[in-house]
């Protein structure tokens, strides 16, 4: 199933990219866009960038091509290695993905346009585990202060107890870096463009629909991190979505997960207010930065999947 998936990956792929060479960049935009190149999961930078001024007809593919030294292949679309570290074919479990303000493109990069704004992360990373990661956290304060494709998108924040410390530090810190967000009850019906942070204890934020995935696991959520049934521990799983360790009272979670008809949904959860509390406060930029998702025990912020401890 894995080696179906990943020439599903490729074929579509090379479809995308026969359009997708253009014309050189036209008038400028306005506005910056920034390039993050990383590896497992995030948890190792290998180069950034910044391009001042986008312009039409800019791609994600221009950007990275003019930065880093890139190897293409199936025409041009789909990128085999950067900076010498290549991806492993069809066969292989370890390729380049990327995201574009922390959401993954469902277009080759070279027909993705650059937009002022965008945070372009392309990231290393094995995907026996998961294979989509529809969204990441590591763009913060994206996608809620540029949107997708250049058009800002609402946000709405849902809190289990709209009085609660957790809840107004999450709506703080979206004002603090210029995003005014709306208030819904937990739950509440929500339009295809609207992005959602839902604040709450697991046991109440599980009855989300787009939460219930990371219940299954990574293959489903692309979250690797599991709450226990009674959702009074943390399970922090590693690459190959094994158990790694096991937080318990005051753990928290920052993740997003996505469903297929909607815009991504935030999760600021815990095993208990205390937890929640300390993932509220991990909505910060340099906590987040390049992250997939972020777990929080009276230790501090870990960045997820967990490294694998070496023998």
């Amino acid at each position: 199933m894995r080696e179906v998936a990943r020439r599903a990956v490729v074929l579509a792929a090379c479809a995308l990219a026969l359009g997708g060479c253009g014309v050189g960049a036209g008038d400028e935009l306005g506005g910056a866009a920034e390039l993050r190149v990383t590896r497992d999961f995030g948890s190792e930078q290998l180069a950034v960038a910044e391009r001042e001024d986008v312009r039409e007809g800019d791609t994600v593919m221009r950007f990275l091509q003019s930065e880093r030294e890139v190897d293409t292949a199936y025409g041009g679309g789909f990128v085999q290695s950067i900076d010498g570290l290549g991806g492993e074919g069809p066969a292989g479990g370890s390729d380049w993905f990327y995201f574009v303000n922390g959401l993954e493109a469902d277009v080759g990069a070279a027909d993705h346009p650059l937009s002022p704004g965008d945070v372009v992360q392309w990231d290393y990373r094995n995907w026996d585990a998961a294979m989509r990661v529809p969204a990441i956290v590591g763009a913060y304060p994206e996608p809620f202060l540029h949107g997708v494709e250049g058009e800002r998108i609402p946000t709405r924040v849902e809190c289990e107890d709209d009085e609660s410390v957790a809840c107004g530090e999450v709506k703080d810190s979206l004002g603090e870096v210029g995003v005014t967000a709306t208030g819904a009850p937990l739950g509440a019906a929500a339009g295809d463009d609207i992005l959602r942070v839902v604040v709450a204890t697991w046991d109440v934020a599980r009855d989300v629909q787009a939460a219930r995935p990371i219940e299954q696991g990574p293959a489903a959520s692309g979250v690797f991190a599991r709450f226990d049934p009674n959702g009074s521990e943390l399970a922090l799983l590693d690459a190959d979505g094994e158990e790694a360790s096991v937080l318990g009272p005051g753990a928290g979670l920052v993740a997003a997960t996505e469903l297929s008809t909607q815009k991504p949904v935030w999760l600021v959860t815990g095993v208990d207010e205390e937890g929640v509390e300390r993932a509220a406060e991990a909505l910060d930029e340099e906590v987040l930065r390049d992250a997939f998702a972020v777990a929080v025990g009276p230790e501090g912020p870990v960045s997820l999947p967990v490294a694998k401890e070496t023998p």
